[in-house]
Protein backbone atom coordinates (compact mmCIF):
# COMPACT_ATOMS: atom_id res chain seq x y z
CA UNK A 1 0.00 0.00 0.00
CA UNK A 2 3.31 2.55 -0.44
CA UNK A 3 3.64 4.85 2.43
CA UNK A 4 1.62 4.10 5.93
CA UNK A 5 -0.94 6.74 6.18
CA UNK A 6 -0.88 8.61 9.59
CA UNK A 7 -4.69 7.82 10.50
CA UNK A 8 -4.20 10.45 13.29
CA UNK A 9 -4.53 12.81 10.68
CA UNK A 10 -7.97 11.77 9.76
CA UNK A 11 -9.51 12.12 13.15
CA UNK A 12 -11.60 15.09 13.92
CA UNK A 13 -11.99 16.77 17.40
CA UNK A 14 -15.20 18.32 18.43
CA UNK A 15 -14.91 19.75 21.41
CA UNK A 16 -17.38 20.08 24.45
CA UNK A 17 -18.91 16.98 23.30
CA UNK A 18 -21.18 14.95 24.74
CA UNK A 19 -20.89 17.68 27.43
CA UNK A 20 -18.55 20.49 28.14
CA UNK A 21 -14.78 19.87 28.35
CA UNK A 22 -14.59 16.71 26.60
CA UNK A 23 -12.48 16.90 23.41
CA UNK A 24 -14.48 13.83 21.33
CA UNK A 25 -12.80 12.05 18.86
CA UNK A 26 -14.54 11.59 16.46
CA UNK A 27 -13.16 8.41 13.84
CA UNK A 28 -16.23 8.68 11.60
CA UNK A 29 -14.08 11.14 9.05
CA UNK A 30 -11.40 8.79 9.09
CA UNK A 31 -14.20 5.85 7.63
CA UNK A 32 -15.31 8.09 5.26
CA UNK A 33 -11.58 8.71 3.29
CA UNK A 34 -11.43 5.12 1.91
CA UNK A 35 -7.59 5.31 1.50
CA UNK A 36 -6.95 6.14 5.70
CA UNK A 37 -9.24 3.65 6.62
CA UNK A 38 -7.80 0.63 4.75
CA UNK A 39 -4.67 1.59 5.97
CA UNK A 40 -6.28 2.06 9.50
CA UNK A 41 -7.79 -1.93 9.17
CA UNK A 42 -4.12 -2.44 7.41
CA UNK A 43 -2.35 -1.29 10.78
CA UNK A 44 -4.95 -2.63 13.09
CA UNK A 45 -5.11 -6.37 12.09
CA UNK A 46 -0.93 -6.16 10.93
CA UNK A 47 0.71 -7.35 14.44
CA UNK A 48 -2.15 -10.25 14.46
CA UNK A 49 -1.61 -11.71 10.97
CA UNK A 50 -0.89 -15.41 11.30
CA UNK A 51 -1.70 -15.71 14.99
CA UNK A 52 -4.56 -18.10 14.32
CA UNK A 53 -7.00 -15.61 15.24
CA UNK A 54 -10.50 -16.92 15.00
CA UNK A 55 -12.73 -14.06 15.89
CA UNK A 56 -12.77 -10.28 16.14
CA UNK A 57 -14.83 -8.58 19.04
CA UNK A 58 -16.10 -5.54 18.10
CA UNK A 59 -17.46 -2.88 20.63
CA UNK A 60 -20.50 -1.25 20.33
CA UNK A 61 -20.28 1.21 17.50
CA UNK A 62 -17.40 1.90 15.82
CA UNK A 63 -15.87 -1.00 16.90
CA UNK A 64 -18.17 -2.86 14.63
CA UNK A 65 -17.26 -0.68 11.43
CA UNK A 66 -13.16 -1.55 11.86
CA UNK A 67 -13.71 -4.89 13.54
CA UNK A 68 -15.36 -6.04 10.63
CA UNK A 69 -12.80 -5.11 8.63
CA UNK A 70 -10.33 -6.53 10.33
CA UNK A 71 -11.86 -9.54 10.81
CA UNK A 72 -12.18 -10.47 7.22
CA UNK A 73 -8.22 -8.80 6.49
CA UNK A 74 -7.46 -11.52 9.14
CA UNK A 75 -9.82 -14.33 7.90
CA UNK A 76 -11.77 -14.44 10.96
CA UNK A 77 -15.21 -14.35 12.22
CA UNK A 78 -16.46 -11.30 14.10
CA UNK A 79 -18.68 -11.22 17.51
CA UNK A 80 -20.54 -7.76 18.21
CA UNK A 81 -20.32 -6.72 22.06
CA UNK A 82 -23.39 -4.47 22.66
CA UNK A 83 -25.04 -2.11 25.11
CA UNK A 84 -27.78 -4.04 27.39
CA UNK A 85 -31.10 -4.64 25.42
CA UNK A 86 -29.85 -4.82 22.05
CA UNK A 87 -28.36 -8.53 21.29
CA UNK A 88 -31.71 -10.52 20.15
CA UNK A 89 -30.41 -14.50 21.78
CA UNK A 90 -29.83 -15.69 24.87
CA UNK A 91 -26.54 -13.44 26.14
CA UNK A 92 -24.44 -12.85 28.88
CA UNK A 93 -24.06 -9.56 30.69
CA UNK A 94 -21.01 -7.85 32.84
CA UNK A 95 -21.79 -4.45 33.99
CA UNK A 96 -19.10 -1.05 34.06
CA UNK A 97 -18.80 1.82 35.72
CA UNK A 98 -18.12 5.04 33.12
CA UNK A 99 -17.16 8.24 34.57
CA UNK A 100 -21.05 9.27 35.12
CA UNK A 101 -22.51 5.75 36.01
CA UNK A 102 -23.14 2.31 35.41
CA UNK A 103 -23.21 0.74 32.08
CA UNK A 104 -23.39 -2.93 30.99
CA UNK A 105 -22.39 -4.88 28.15
CA UNK A 106 -23.36 -7.73 26.01
CA UNK A 107 -22.27 -10.67 24.22
CA UNK A 108 -24.53 -13.66 22.55
CA UNK A 109 -23.83 -17.52 25.13
CA UNK A 110 -22.50 -19.18 21.99
CA UNK A 111 -20.69 -16.29 20.15
CA UNK A 112 -17.46 -17.48 21.03
CA UNK A 113 -16.88 -21.48 21.67
CA UNK A 114 -14.04 -22.08 24.61
CA UNK A 115 -10.31 -22.14 23.74
CA UNK A 116 -10.94 -19.55 20.34
CA UNK A 117 -8.60 -16.72 20.21
CA UNK A 118 -9.97 -13.72 20.11
CA UNK A 119 -8.73 -9.95 19.60
CA UNK A 120 -10.94 -7.20 21.39
CA UNK A 121 -11.02 -4.25 18.97
CA UNK A 122 -12.93 -0.84 19.94
CA UNK A 123 -12.71 2.76 18.00
CA UNK A 124 -11.12 4.20 21.20
CA UNK A 125 -9.55 3.75 24.27
CA UNK A 126 -9.80 6.13 27.41
CA UNK A 127 -10.27 4.79 31.03
CA UNK A 128 -10.78 0.93 29.78
CA UNK A 129 -13.50 0.08 31.88
CA UNK A 130 -15.77 -0.88 28.44
CA UNK A 131 -13.09 -3.16 27.22
CA UNK A 132 -12.25 -4.66 30.23
CA UNK A 133 -16.35 -5.21 30.44
CA UNK A 134 -15.97 -7.00 26.91
CA UNK A 135 -12.57 -9.02 28.05
CA UNK A 136 -14.49 -10.68 31.09
CA UNK A 137 -17.62 -11.50 28.61
CA UNK A 138 -15.45 -13.29 26.37
CA UNK A 139 -13.52 -15.01 29.30
CA UNK A 140 -16.07 -16.21 31.04
CA UNK A 141 -16.93 -17.97 27.73
CA UNK A 142 -14.29 -19.47 27.79
CA UNK A 143 -12.28 -17.56 25.00
CA UNK A 144 -8.65 -16.81 24.61
CA UNK A 145 -8.30 -13.13 24.01
CA UNK A 146 -5.13 -12.80 22.81
CA UNK A 147 -4.59 -9.10 21.89
CA UNK A 148 -6.80 -5.70 21.77
CA UNK A 149 -6.47 -3.18 19.30
CA UNK A 150 -7.30 0.35 19.05
CA UNK A 151 -8.04 3.33 16.73
CA UNK A 152 -7.46 6.30 19.20
CA UNK A 153 -5.38 6.18 22.99
CA UNK A 154 -6.17 8.79 25.39
CA UNK A 155 -3.02 7.66 27.62
CA UNK A 156 -3.59 10.38 30.67
CA UNK A 157 -6.98 8.17 31.29
CA UNK A 158 -5.29 4.91 31.84
CA UNK A 159 -7.15 2.52 30.14
CA UNK A 160 -4.11 0.72 28.17
CA UNK A 161 -1.82 0.57 32.05
CA UNK A 162 -5.72 -0.93 33.17
CA UNK A 163 -5.78 -3.55 29.89
CA UNK A 164 -2.32 -4.27 30.72
CA UNK A 165 -2.53 -4.56 34.18
CA UNK A 166 -5.03 -7.42 33.39
CA UNK A 167 -2.35 -9.42 30.81
CA UNK A 168 -3.41 -7.93 27.55
CA UNK A 169 -1.59 -6.89 24.72
CA UNK A 170 -2.69 -3.25 23.73
CA UNK A 171 -2.23 -2.20 20.38
CA UNK A 172 -2.87 1.44 19.31
CA UNK A 173 -2.70 3.60 15.86
CA UNK A 174 -2.23 6.94 17.46
CA UNK A 175 -2.86 9.09 20.76
CA UNK A 176 -4.54 12.31 22.60
CA UNK A 177 -3.47 14.17 25.14
CA UNK A 178 -6.31 14.96 27.69
CA UNK A 179 -9.85 13.54 27.36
Amino acid sequence: MGGEISVKDYIRTIPGFPRPGIMFRDVTTLFCEPAAFQSAVAQLAEPYIGSGIDKVAGIEARGFVAGGAVADRLGAGFVPIRKKGKLPGPRISQAYTLEYGEEVAEIHDDAVQPGEKILLLDDLLATGGTAEAALRLLERLGAEVVGSAFIVDLPELGGRKLLESLGLRVHCLCEFEGE
